[in-house]
């Protein structure tokens, strides 16, 4: 039986003028266990003819951390980011075995040199309740902490927690390169964030009817601040929202960011592409 058309691949976008890289996004999970998956070769092979050569692979528990060591190996086009998620911390915890997590995280972004973030990590105060807030705290800071050790970019996951987020960051200090992945503050937060010298990522959230507040923290970062991501295969740009997201469609977020700041399409591209590069190198 086909799939319903609702939950069916999107078309794909109106390739895009200048090439960027998807900055997160999670290719496991739509490559091996769906009736649907999608192979990774051809995940890149689809995201490649529409301008998104390359892509950021985050693993963000210990066997989503473990096939990322693995793929970014196998396939030029991919890098790779690994952590305990912030909502994975306190399950850990609770049957002690978050230390010797956190060790593996560490153990694999020591081994390779392709595993370049440490992330996603931060925390999430809308699925882990109080009862597991301080727990996240530590996990977060002990990944700031090889972050900072093996000179590795942070990415922040951040739900529901901006204060204290900021809070943690100004406490134990933010590694040199910093990346709130799925930007959800306000342009307040956006500003503070600029003035240390961080970057902000935007998903598919940016194109969703009702996200004005968001569209307008991105119209106050500056160009040479701005990256995009898909978060595949979640958050779904729109017109597409709900169905399957995935790499080949980070032209239309990109179109979005473009209109939102004022900038010529290909500028924008070029920026996110260098902006990128700056942060995670260029092979």
């Amino acid at each position: 039986m086909p799939p319903r058309a609702d939950l069916a691949w999107p078309p794909a976008p109106e390739p895009l003028p200048s090439p960027v890289v998807d900055n997160h996004t999670h290719l496991d999970f739509t490559s091996e266990a769906d009736a649907d998956a999608v192979p990774v070769a051809d995940q890149i092979a689809k995201a490649a003819a529409v301008g998104v050569p390359r892509m950021i692979q985050i693993g963000c528990d210990l066997p989503s951390a473990r096939w990322t060591d693995g793929v970014v190996r196998e396939f030029d086009a991919l890098l790779g980011g690994v952590a305990i998620h912030p909502n994975e911390a306190p399950r850990l915890a609770a049957d002690g075995l978050l230390e010797d997590a956190i060790a593996e995280i560490h153990s694999l972004l020591a081994g390779n040199e392709r595993l370049r973030v440490v992330g996603e990590t931060g925390l999430d105060f809308f699925r882990t309740g109080p009862e597991g807030h301080e727990v996240q705290r530590h996990s977060f800071r002990e990944h700031i902490a090889i972050a900072k050790e093996l000179d590795r970019v942070l990415q922040i996951h951040d739900r529901d927690a901006h204060a204290e987020v900021l809070r943690v960051l100004e406490e134990v200090g933010a590694p040199e390169r910093t990346v709130f992945h799925c930007f959800s503050g306000d342009a307040e937060m956006a500003r503070h964030c600029v003035e240390r010298g961080w970057y902000l990522s935007f998903a598919g959230t940016v194109t969703f009817r009702n996200a004005g507040p968001l569209r307008a923290a991105l119209s106050v970062v500056p160009l040479d601040r701005v990256l995009v991501e898909t978060d595949a295969p979640y958050l779904t740009p729109h017109p597409f929202r709900g169905r399957p997201n995935a790499p080949y469609l980070v032209p239309i977020t990109m179109r979005t960011i473009a209109d939102v700041l004022g900038v010529d399409l290909e500028r924008a591209c070029r920026a996110v592409r260098e902006n990128t590069e700056t942060m995670y190198g260029s092979g």
